[in-house]
């Protein structure tokens, strides 16, 4: 079966939904199905079976700014490579965000599988209702990756969807040579930096916690600048800026903590996964989508989205009580198992084949 995978996003800017799409198609190959990965990149694209459709810009879209390709020339590429390439099904990620999606719901050269990942709200849905319900319409099956995203787009959209869980790579994160910490207590934060994602949260909490522990600041944003001067007297606080897959993993690996302290907006926790499968211990918001991958108490500590006293005292019981952190590690990766990449392809395969009969 040829397979195409449409992500809107750029696969040179890290996120989500482009790690989703890029494991999925290597997934895929391995069981044996040539799948091809159609995608804006800034640079070269990050492997040989990813056809580059352009450059993206920055777009407002769900609250954030996202890396879309809505320029005329991207859509013509996209046109081409898929009228080339003759797949026998095509797999939209976030099929209605503007740019190569949208155009390939309106070409629709192959049958198509459109896989809903937002969560929360959206203005473009509420705005454009009669629009992207035509749209949408266009899908052939429709896949969410939570009940979150499901409620989001059924909303909306209306129509059936079938339920998917996302995938990470288990022996990339389980494997990773770990970031040299100096026996320092290490916390790691990974995310963009906007006030959805907390961040400001936990540099509030980082003053209820020991002068030994250090924080890892990954990713970039709109606050990064604020943020960073806020902490600049902070020798504690290492602002890392964007960093690779690789660095990813290797810090994950090496942190005494991964911290994801989210105030809203998370339709699956991905990243929790990730950080179980390299064997590290979580402290998180307590938010619907990431109760959906960890158990409170079992595989992380979850807290009261927004109180930066209760994240303070969650971080330090678990640098502090070794058992603990190590009964949740053993937990997480045995979790982390059940969302491997492998397991979601079986679960994609199955249903395109059934689109295909």
């Amino acid at each position: 079966m040829r397979i195409g995978l449409v992500c809107p996003y750029s696969l040179t800017v890290p996120g989500g939904v482009q790690a989703q799409v890029l494991g999925l198609a290597r997934a895929l190959r391995a069981h044996g199905h040539p799948t091809r990965v159609l995608a804006p990149c800034d640079g070269p694209p990050p492997d040989a079976w990813v056809t580059p459709l352009g450059n993206s810009m920055p777009t407002a879209a769900n609250g954030s700014m996202a890396p879309l390709a809505p320029d005329l020339s991207a859509q013509l590429r996209l046109i081409r490579a898929a009228n080339d390439e003759d797949f026998d099904v095509i797999n939209l990620h976030e099929p209605l965000a503007p740019g190569v999606g949208v155009t390939t719901c309106v070409v629709k050269p192959a049958p198509l599988v459109g896989t809903f990942h937002a969560a929360g709200v959206s203005g473009a849905y509420r705005s454009l209702g009669p629009v992207v319900r035509w749209l949408a319409g266009r899908l052939d099956l429709r896949v969410a990756v939570s009940s979150d995203a499901e409620d989001l787009a059924r909303t909306y959209l209306r129509g059936g969807y079938e339920r998917v869980f996302n995938g990470i790579e288990i022996a990339y994160f389980a494997e990773a040579e770990p970031s040299p910490v100096d026996g320092r207590p290490t916390i790691l934060f990974l995310g963009r930096h906007e006030e959805r994602k907390g961040l400001e949260v936990l540099l509030a909490a980082m003053t209820d916690l020991p002068r030994d522990v250090r924080l890892w600041v990954a990713g970039e944003g709109p606050d990064t600048e604020k943020l960073a001067r806020r902490t600049s007297g902070d020798p504690r606080v290492e602002w890392l800026g964007r960093i690779s897959d690789a660095e990813k993993a290797a810090r994950m690996a090496g942190a005494t903590v991964y911290c994801a302290p989210s105030l809203k907006g998370e339709s699956f926790g991905v990243v929790l996964l990730e950080a179980m499968a390299a064997g590290t211990p979580i402290v998180a918001s307590d938010l619907p989508g990431y109760r959906k991958v960890a158990r409170p108490g079992i595989d992380a500590v979850l807290t009261a989205p927004g109180d930066a006293t209760a994240l303070a005292r969650s971080l330090l019981s678990v640098i502090v009580d070794t058992d603990r952190a190590a009964q949740l590690v053993a937990s997480g990766r045995s979790r982390a198992e059940q969302f491997s990449m492998d397991r979601l392809a079986s679960c994609y395969l199955q249903l395109f084949e059934r689109l295909a009969e």
